[in-house]
């Protein structure tokens, strides 16, 4: 969104010199800021205060701070907290836009879930969307601020780590529309069950107006119960339970992807997309754009033309082996899905090459042996477990443990065969691609 100093001056509270040069940006980090972008001095890992001076250098229109060099102060804004002020201004540039906000939460397949919908609802509307999976108190505002203002709709990733969260950054984009795509056992590192993440995540339907639509998985039993927290709208989707967008004569296409019907004799669609989990992600697209308004045969089209994100879910050729290459997040219902999906893949062999998961807690240990058995009750060929806690992943699987992700990728460089089908999933700070990077650069 476009603003000047000045107006930002006055919807923070800042003081300082305002001028009226216009803004062309918005950014916390003093490495990527372009000239004529407003830096932001927040507090993270380490202080940004300690970098205005290299943001000034390197073009910034203003630094907004709480303190600052004296001999810069021609182009300093100072306010109690820069990081308030950048979701003070956030909040107030939305209001001030107007258009249609879609939030999407959930635990699984919030950043698929965000990109289908925007693709769906372009369809019919100026869509933007949130950068990357930029979902947190720094990332939302900062997406609703890079945003061209021209856009009708707004579909925004929302994540979360502890209660008040979600509450937060509702009120700050003011959502419209309320997706949650499923509550499982990621984040249990900071809380106690998956009760608290389902009372966490319900916080964003509580947050919407009452003529706001809260779109929710009805085959996802604490999800379904959301509906309860909201007097507005509510269009469910799903594949077992009753539904406003259920999936029915489901086909799997392998990794080519998911054919189906809607209920009730509604359109056929093809969504190119494997595996079921990412079935949820389309139903969840297509019922965010009934609650705007769109009839689900005006999205067919735009169904078809989906195409997977990297490292979520793309199928890549190497050395006549075929690779799906998840390895961007994993929590154990994505590996279990992911692994159902791999044993329903004709291959000669199927090897499935898992990560830690992160944020698991006192669960960790628990929870990876979990997904071990399902590996070895789902007959994958290989099991390889990377780094940490993968260890008694791989043991219960009676698979290989490495420590790191190039080590396991020099052992699948050595073990691959034409026609083996293999999987990479693994929490991000994993880096399993570097394992698919050592494929790539041998093969």
């Amino acid at each position: 969104m476009r603003l000047s100093v000045e107006e930002i001056t006055r919807m923070t509270g800042a003081r300082g010199r305002a001028g009226p040069e216009v803004v062309e940006g918005y950014s916390i980090d003093s490495r990527t800021l372009r000239p004529g972008e407003m830096f932001f001095a927040v507090r993270g890992e380490r202080d940004g205060h300690a970098f205005v001076d290299a943001a000034l250098d390197a073009g910034a229109a203003a630094a907004v701070a709480s303190r600052g060099p004296l001999r810069r102060q021609e182009r300093l804004l100072l306010v109690p907290d820069p990081k308030t002020a950048l979701q003070q201004l956030a909040a107030r540039a939305r209001e001030s836009w107007g258009g249609k906000v879609v939030a999407v939460t959930g635990s699984n397949g919030k950043t698929t879930t965000k990109e289908i919908a925007a693709a769906l609802l372009g369809t019919r509307f100026r869509v933007a969307r949130s950068e990357g999976n930029l979902n947190n108190d720094l990332g939302l505002p900062l997406s609703l601020l890079r945003m061209d203002e021209s856009a009708e709709v707004a579909v925004l990733e929302m994540g979360m780590s502890h209660p008040g969260e979600l509450r937060l950054l509702a009120s700050i984009a003011r959502p419209d529309v309320g997706v949650v795509t499923n509550v499982s056992a990621a984040h249990l590192e900071f809380f106690p069950s998956q009760d608290e993440i389902a009372m966490a995540k319900r916080e964003l339907i509580e947050s919407l107006p009452a003529a706001g639509t809260a779109v929710l998985n009805a085959d996802d039993e604490r999800v379904r119960e959301f509906a309860a927290a909201h007097p507005g709208p509510v269009v469910r989707f799903g594949i077992e339970a009753p539904a406003e967008v259920r999936a029915s004569e489901v086909e799997s296409l392998g990794l080519e992807g998911t054919r189906f019907r809607l209920a009730d004799g509604g359109p056929v669609f093809e969504a190119p997309l494997a595996g079921r989990h990412n079935l949820y992600n389309v139903l969840a697209g297509l019922a965010a754009g009934v609650a705007l308004g769109i009839a689900p045969e005006e999205m067919r089209e735009a169904v078809a033309a989906l195409r997977p994100q990297r490292m979520r879910g793309e199928v890549l050729e190497v050395g006549g082996a075929r690779v799906i290459n998840d390895c961007y997040n994993s929590n154990p219902r994505a590996a279990e899905s992911m692994l159902e999906l791999l044993a329903a893949t004709p291959a000669k062999r199927r090897v499935a090459v898992l990560g830690e998961m992160l944020e698991l807690g006192e669960a960790s240990e628990s929870l990876h042996r979990h997904v071990g058995r399902k590996a070895a009750e789902a007959g994958i060929d290989i099991v390889i477990g990377v780094s940490g806690m993968a260890r008694a992943l791989a043991e219960q699987a009676n698979g290989t443990f490495f420590d790191d992700a190039p080590a396991a990728g020099q052992f699948l460089r050595g073990a691959l065969q034409p026609g083996d089908v293999v999987l990479l999933k693994a929490s991000r700070g994993v880096r399993l691609e570097q394992a698919m990077a050592a494929l790539k650069t041998e093969n």
